[in-house]
């Protein structure tokens, strides 16, 4: 028993945070100049093949989340919280800043997207200790009415650096043309993220802060027989949340661009909007989580989600930006919601001695199967079905499986024991 005393809050706050900011940015920032990146790695004679191949690369990277939720999350149980966290930084800024100086496959060949793809695969491996063990480490720190409030920084850290990835996209198209950004401009978000990661790492490095360990023997075992049924939970609730998140986030901008034909500025600037209304609907919705509870927040958006999904996507497909802003912030809106309560209940599904393993094994298997695929998958519906509002049908479907998983399989959890 740790008999410190008791790290600041908001130092605690800022530990969780701040990684976050960094990484998030780093990983996300791909999904932004994937169109570019399609053509420059993965050349096709149709433009739509090219796209999807670069998505490819990009859920490559999220596939490979839960065997690093095993890796880090294992050292999280094992050695520490702040060791996972320090780690995955490090993990994330090299090879964010070794794709800011990959040669094209005009210049190489097939060696660049093998390239491409195993540093994605690196970036993957990292996001997969990254996000889980911070928000762990918020909420165990957390007083008990305020886990939902502390838990959400780790999740507004996330979509603060998303949302400096698309604003880093859009200055990129507001400063240059398209030429450039092909011919270099594409670079240098990658360069800089990778060196900004790097003060994510001195930062984490110089905060000494009590971290409680796990208590388990053999973690990864144990998350796959002793604890099984806590992990398939924290999988299914997420599926929903993960596929909106990156549709709306991530893929939106390049249906805004390809399907309905307005300019990749225009894209990234409402993109970057609606994560600024994220942000501030994140702590609100974190409150009204300690508030009210867990189940009934997260209940009251998945059936919005779930029900606003087709409207809602015909909102982003009117080729009137006006609207498409409308639609795009009533998803970030609903996101917000879901965001909010999911972090702190995730964490307080999973028990204790196996907690940073589980938890992080179950959230990447969900996000990294269904989320990171979203794009690729939204870019097939579309081309497969010919109707643009496909992908909307996806939303929907996953959004159902969370909500009858909120229903029948998780209890209320807000004043659960965290036993840590």
């Amino acid at each position: 028993m740790n008999t410190t005393t008791p790290t600041p809050l908001a130092k605690i706050i800022l530990v969780g945070l701040i990684g976050n900011v960094m990484e998030w940015y780093d990983f996300a920032v791909y999904g932004y100049f994937a169109t570019v990146i399609g053509k420059l790695f993965f050349p096709a004679s149709d433009p739509v093949v090219s796209l999807i191949a670069s998505f490819g690369a990009f859920a490559a990277g999220f596939l490979v989340r839960p065997l690093g939720g095993l890796v880090f999350g294992r050292i999280g149980d094992k050695v520490g919280r702040r060791r996972a966290m320090i780690l995955s930084v490090i993990a994330m800024a090299v090879p964010t800043v070794l794709m800011g100086f990959l040669p094209t496959y005009g210049a190489v060949g097939i060696a660049a997207p093998l390239l491409i793809i195993a540093l994605r695969i690196v970036q993957g491996l990292s996001v997969g200790g990254e996000f889980t063990s911070s928000l762990i480490f918020l909420v165990e720190h957390a007083p008990e009415n305020r886990r939902a409030f502390s838990a959400v920084w780790g999740s507004w850290g996330a979509s603060a650096g998303i949302l400096t990835g698309s604003g880093m996209g859009w200055l990129m198209n507001w400063l240059l043309d398209d030429a450039e950004i092909v011919a270099w401009g594409w670079r240098i978000p990658f360069i800089l993220g990778g060196l900004i990661a790097l003060a994510g790492y001195w930062i984490r490095n110089s905060l000494h802060v009590d971290i409680p360990v796990g208590r388990s023997a053999n973690p990864v075992r144990d998350i796959f027989t002793q604890y099984r049924l806590p992990v398939l939970r924290v999988a299914l609730l997420n599926i929903g949340f993960g596929v909106a998140f990156y549709t709306v986030f991530i893929y939106a901008v390049s249906y805004i661009k390809n399907i309905d034909h307005l300019s990749e500025g225009v894209a990234l600037k409402l993109n970057t909007w609606a994560m600024l209304l994220l942000l501030l609907v994140l702590p609100l919705a974190a409150w009204l989580s300690d508030r009210f509870g867990r189940k009934r927040i997260l209940g009251v958006a998945s059936v919005l989600l779930a029900a606003g999904a087709v409207p809602l996507f015909q909102l982003i497909h009117s080729g009137d930006e006006s609207v498409i802003f409308l639609g795009e912030l009533s998803f970030a809106l609903i996101v917000g919601l879901i965001s909010g309560g999911i972090a702190a209940t995730n964490v307080e599904l999973i028990p204790a001695p196996v907690r940073c393993t589980g938890l992080a094994f179950a959230y990447n298997a969900s996000i990294g199967i269904f989320g990171g695929s979203t794009p690729m998958m939204a870019a097939w519906l579309i081309d497969y079905t010919d109707n643009p509002i496909a992908p909307a049908y996806w939303v929907a479907a996953t959004a159902l499986v969370s909500l009858l998983t909120l229903i029948f399989m998780i209890h209320e959890t807000r004043f659960q024991p965290l036993h840590t």
